[in-house]
């Protein structure tokens, strides 16, 4: 069913045992465990836009975190209101909330493709995605991009005595599988490399989180989701690495510390260029405003005043009532050319405060 996302772990996967099969044996489980970590490399490369667009996004919320408690505070009694005036403000601000997770929900099928790949080299089991196979049927047996003769080497292939694709708690009936390749391994051969990388995961799980909660704002980190969710990332996550170690194969946990890895050095990577992306941004911001100040101790430009006073005289109207109380619009007599025009329509106005004179109306 999930056949889509199986064959091309599996391809990438294959290519690298390939790449590393040319420098050290192919049934080596260093060239095996080196083929899981630059698995981890290469989907976390083709990840990395969205990562650095998940960072973007974040920052981004955090920014707009104080409109967001206004419109909550505003539509408090109005849930409808409150979801459309914040689709308006994600639309505004070009914000989109599933890319602050978009990373994370593509490397979940990842990590299932990658464990259902695994625990397919070995089918001599009866538990969940097992066939039952005995370990001559399994060792003759493909698995989804590699022939019979890699399943042999995979199962040929130890790590400080332990295979790769054992985990602690694996049934006796499953590690029977391993006894044409090299014999049956005990438990404290697995643990013995197992509970290193557990412990190794845990603390990069516990670091890569720490660094995270360090970069959030204060506001944010106020929040009481925010704070549940910065202690389970903090702490439970790192203890559910513990916790689920012995029920994952060593490769497993060899992906899981290699994932961690990757993302603590590129958290640092990415933050690195968008703080200093940012102080660019303030400092053309700074450059421009301080262009547009006026230098220090330099005195305003009088004639710039000058040509701008005129300019408004020049628009200025003046009302007049006449006889029949009708407005008429004039232009202010200051700045007059002296026409005889001119001085004819100052001469038949009337003074301000006088009456007009009615001498043909007193003769009628």
């Amino acid at each position: 069913m999930l056949d889509f996302i199986y064959y091309p772990v599996s391809w990438i996967l294959w290519v690298w045992h390939k790449v590393f099969s040319f420098v050290l044996a192919p049934d080596s489980g260093w060239a095996w465990a080196l083929s899981v970590v630059f698995l981890v490399f290469t989907l976390r490369a083709i990840l990395y836009k969205p990562f650095v667009k998940q960072v973007r996004t974040t920052r981004q919320m955090q920014e707009l975190q104080p409109q967001i408690k206004a419109l909550q505070k505003k539509y408090a009694k109005d849930r409808q209101r409150q979801a459309l005036e914040m689709q308006k403000l994600q639309k505004e601000h070009g914000f989109n909330p599933l890319m602050g997770c978009l990373p994370v929900l593509l490397q979940v099928p990842v990590f299932i493709g990658l464990f259902h790949v695994l625990r397919s080299f070995n089918r001599t089991g009866t538990g969940v995605g097992q066939l039952g196979l005995s370990p001559e049927q399994n060792a003759q047996l493909g698995n989804y991009a590699f022939s019979p003769e890699d399943v042999q080497s995979f199962l040929s292939a130890r790590l400080f005595g332990a295979p790769i694709s054992s985990w602690i708690t694996q049934p006796m009936a499953s590690l029977e599988a391993f006894e044409p390749f090299g014999g049956i391994p005990t438990r404290w051969q697995i643990a013995a490399v197992a509970v290193p990388l557990m412990i190794v995961a845990g603390i990069a799980t516990h670091f890569n989180a720490r660094a995270s909660v360090a970069r959030q704002s204060a506001q944010a980190a106020a929040n009481p989701q925010a704070a549940i969710m910065n202690k389970l990332a903090l702490y439970v996550f790192p203890l559910g690495v513990l916790v689920g170690g012995p029920f994952l194969p060593i490769a497993v946990i060899i992906y899981w510390v290699s994932n961690n890895i990757w993302t603590y050095g590129q958290q640092h990577l990415v933050f690195r260029r968008i703080d200093k992306e940012e102080e660019e941004k303030k400092a053309a911001a700074l450059a421009r405003r301080n262009e547009n100040a006026p230098k220090p101790g330099a005195r305003p430009d009088k004639a710039k005043k000058k040509g701008a006073a005129a300019a408004a005289a020049s628009d200025a109207v003046d009302a007049t009532v006449d006889e029949t109380g009708e407005v008429s619009l004039q232009k202010d007599s200051a700045a007059g050319d002296g026409s005889p025009a001119a001085s004819k329509s100052g001469a038949s106005a009337p003074k301000p405060g006088s009456r007009p004179k009615n001498s043909k109306r007193k003769r009628r």
